[in-house]
């Protein structure tokens, strides 16, 4: 799939793809919800929420300071609060991020859910897979994968019509 040529056709047609794995894969789950991992996870999750019937079991969570590198990055300046309004334990939770990458953010999540109770599982969604595992995490969920040049990089955007939108982006080094 080219995400150059229309970022945002791309988004809804990989939208519409981890929508069906979804709806699919959670069809038996026990006591299913959705929680979102601030930014770009959070706004796909209250889409998927909505088209999945949950929206009454949707969290949303921020793991800023459960990074392991929350000490060389320090605290990133849009910090936003952990929201989890339903009972975690013995819940099957997807934890939904916009982009997975080298798997940290994933793993922080997971320590997140962790303080809120021991769901039954933990199961991943992810937008966009782009590779580049650094831990041992799979998705359960994607909606597309993406091959990347050393030095670029995915990144989600939201339109003022809710639209969204992978781009490629140039790392800046």
């Amino acid at each position: 799939m080219s995400l150059t040529d229309n970022p945002s056709a791309d988004a809804d047609s990989a939208y519409r793809e981890l929508l069906a794995q979804m709806r699919a894969g959670l069809a038996q789950a026990n006591d299913p919800a959705i929680v979102g991992i601030f930014s770009g996870g959070a706004w796909v999750a209250e889409r998927l929420a909505t088209d999945l019937g949950l929206s009454h079991r949707l969290g949303f969570i921020d793991v800023s300071f459960y990074r392991d590198d929350y000490a060389k990055k320090g605290l990133h300046p849009d910090v936003k609060p952990t929201h989890i309004p339903f009972n975690v334990d013995g819940a099957t939770i997807v934890l939904v991020d916009d982009v997975l990458y080298t798997g940290r953010t994933t793993r922080a999540a997971i320590n997140v859910l962790f303080d809120y109770g021991r769901p039954q599982r933990i199961m991943l969604a992810a937008l966009a897979d782009r590779g580049g595992r650094e831990l041992p995490v799979a998705a359960d969920f994607i909606g597309v994968r993406v091959d990347l040049a050393p030095g670029q990089s995915l990144a989600l955007a939201k339109g003022p019509d809710s639209q969204l939108s992978l781009t490629v982006e140039e790392d800046n080094v």
